[in-house]
C-alpha cells in the first residue's frame, strides 16, 4: 500500500530535507517517527530537496506499508503527535503503486519573500531584507527574463543534469504589500540553488549593483560561469507541487 503524504515545516533548525551526515534533516525526522509508528524501517521518497532553512507549505512525500487496512486519519494523527512542532503532516491518502512523489511531479510552485527595511520581529526569519532602494520596475523586467524555457546553467550550483540545465519557468508573479514582496514562481523543476541564483541577481539589479544585462550575459550561455549573486534561503518557501 502506498500513501501519498503532504507535509508543511519550519527549515530554520533542519540542513535541509536530505539525510546528511552528523545533522539533523527533515526526511530523517520524518522517517524515524513513521518507522517507529509502524514498528518497521521506512523509507520516504520525496518529491524533491530543499536546502537548509528553506520552508515548505506543500511538500511531498511516498512512502510503502505492508498492511492494506490502516486507518489514515489516525496515522496522520500519530505522526503529528511525534514530530517537533515545526514539522507538521498536513494530509495522507492511498496512491497507485506506481505513483512517485518526484518522478510524477509536474509542476513545482515557490515562493520567495522579501522585504524593503526593517521587519517585524515576525518576519525576520522568512525574509530577504534589502535595505537599499527598490526599483521594483526594474526588478519585475529581470525575473522576467527567467520565464520560458532556457539553459539556467550559470543560475545553479548543480555541476551536472542529464537534461543539460534546461529548464521551464511558466511564470513568475510579484505581488508587493506595503514593504513586502512575494515572489510565486511556478514551474516544471528547479536545481540546487537555482532560484535563489534568480532572485539574488534580480535583487541586485533591483538595487542598482548590476546591470539588467548581465542576466542576458549568463542566460542560455554554453560557457559556465555561474553567478555569485545568491538570496538567503530563509525567504524561500516551497507552495505546492502538481502532479
Amino acid at each position: 500500500m502506498r500513501i501519498l503524504a503532504k507535509v508543511e515545516y519550519i527549515g530554520k533548525n533542519y540542513c535541509g530535507w536530505q539525510k546528511q551526515n552528523e545533522q539533523i534533516s527533515i526526511e530523517e525526522t520524518i522517517e524515524n517517527v513513521i518507522s517507529k509508528i509502524l514498528n518497521a524501517p521506512t523509507k520516504i521518497y520525496g518529491s524533491g530537496r530543499t536546502d537548509s532553512k528553506v520552508n515548505a507549505c506543500g511538500q511531498y512525500f511516498h512512502f510503502d506499508i505492508l498492511k492494506n487496512n490502516v486507518d489514515i486519519d489516525r496515522l496522520k494523527y500519530s505522526i503529528n503527535c511525534l514530530l517537533p512542532n515545526d514539522i507538521s503532516i498536513l494530509s495522507l491518502k492511498c496512491v497507485d503503486d506506481n505513483f512517485h512523489a518526484r518522478y510524477s511531479a509536474k509542476r513545482k510552485i515557490y515562493m520567495y519573500q522579501i522585504y524593503l527595511g526593517e521587519p517585524s520581529v515576525f518576519l525576520k526569519d522568512y525574509v530577504e531584507i534589502v535595505y537599499q532602494s527598490f526599483d521594483l520596475d526594474l526588478f519585475k523586467k529581470s525575473l522576467n527574463l527567467f520565464v520560458g524555457q532556457h539553459n539556467f546553467k550559470n543560475f545553479t550550483s548543480k555541476e551536472e543534469d542529464e537534461d543539460n540545465f534546461v529548464r521551464t519557468i511558466y511564470k513568475i508573479d510579484v505581488i508587493k504589500d506595503k514593504n513586502l514582496i512575494k515572489v510565486i514562481i511556478n514551474g516544471d523543476g528547479f536545481m540546487r540553488y537555482m532560484i535563489r541564483y534568480i532572485i539574488g541577481t534580480s535583487i541586485n539589479v533591483a538595487i542598482g549593483k548590476i546591470n539588467i544585462n548581465f542576466i542576458n550575459d549568463l542566460l542560455n550561455k554554453d560557457v559556465r560561469n555561474v553567478t555569485s549573486y545568491k538570496a538567503n534561503s530563509c525567504g524561500l518557501f516551497l507552495m505546492d507541487v502538481l502532479y
